[in-house]
């Protein structure tokens, strides 16, 4: 485990009724100057998966990536590292239905004027949108994931619906995939057509302090 994973764990424990001086000592001893707040663990993974494929470190180059479990725990995390806590920098990503959770936890944390982005629907939703529905399924294919795409698809809930939102909703139907997806789709991505909100927070992330 690196410093910076168990800095995220310490957090994590911290944020769900732990001791803080695990994660107050590993603030004051590692390069950590930014905290990006995400909803899910496929997040992270997306953006992970951006970081290394532009070849940037996160964790070298202070950011901690973390899932809070939910955009209803951002008020909380936000106290817990921004102003009021340990003082770093914050970011986010979150859906669009998100936004008010993001927008009051920043706000009561006194980072109202620090930013976060918004995807249209979901990260998901976006990265489908700039790979496009043929593509996408080529990856699930080379996944070795068709047969359960195909009867999926064979579900009457899934007659008529847009074929966009037919892989949006296949990506959440087994506890895992939206993780290993959201890697996948995100290294799949050409450098020039990065969904907006994704690049945007990595720019964000990693601009100097």
């Amino acid at each position: 485990m690196t410093d910076m994973e168990a800095f995220r764990d310490a957090v994590t424990a911290w944020a769900t009724g732990g001791p803080g001086d695990t994660a107050r000592s590993l603030a004051a001893r590692l390069p950590v100057r930014t905290a990006v707040l995400l909803e899910g663990p496929s997040d992270v993974a997306a953006v992970e998966a951006l970081a290394e494929s532009r070849g940037r470190n996160l964790a070298a180059e202070g950011v901690c990536v973390l899932s809070i479990g939910g955009a209803m725990s951002v008020a909380h995390y936000a106290r817990l590292l921004g102003p009021p806590g340990l003082g770093l920098r914050l970011t986010g990503l979150c859906d669009e239905a998100e936004r008010p959770y993001y927008a009051r936890g920043f706000s009561r944390a006194g980072a109202a004027e620090q930013t976060f982005f918004v995807c249209a629907a979901d990260l998901e939703d976006e990265l489908i949108r700039v790979l496009g529905v043929t593509r996408v399924e080529e990856l699930v294919r080379a996944e070795g994931d068709h047969r359960a795409l195909t009867t999926f698809l064979r579900q009457p809930a899934q007659r008529g619906r847009d074929p966009q939102q037919q892989f949006r909703r296949f990506l959440g139907t087994k506890k895992g995939r939206k993780i290993h997806y959201g890697r996948v789709l995100t290294e799949a991505l050409d450098p020039e057509h990065v969904p907006a909100p994704l690049a945007a927070l990595l720019t964000a992330a990693l601009a100097p302090a």
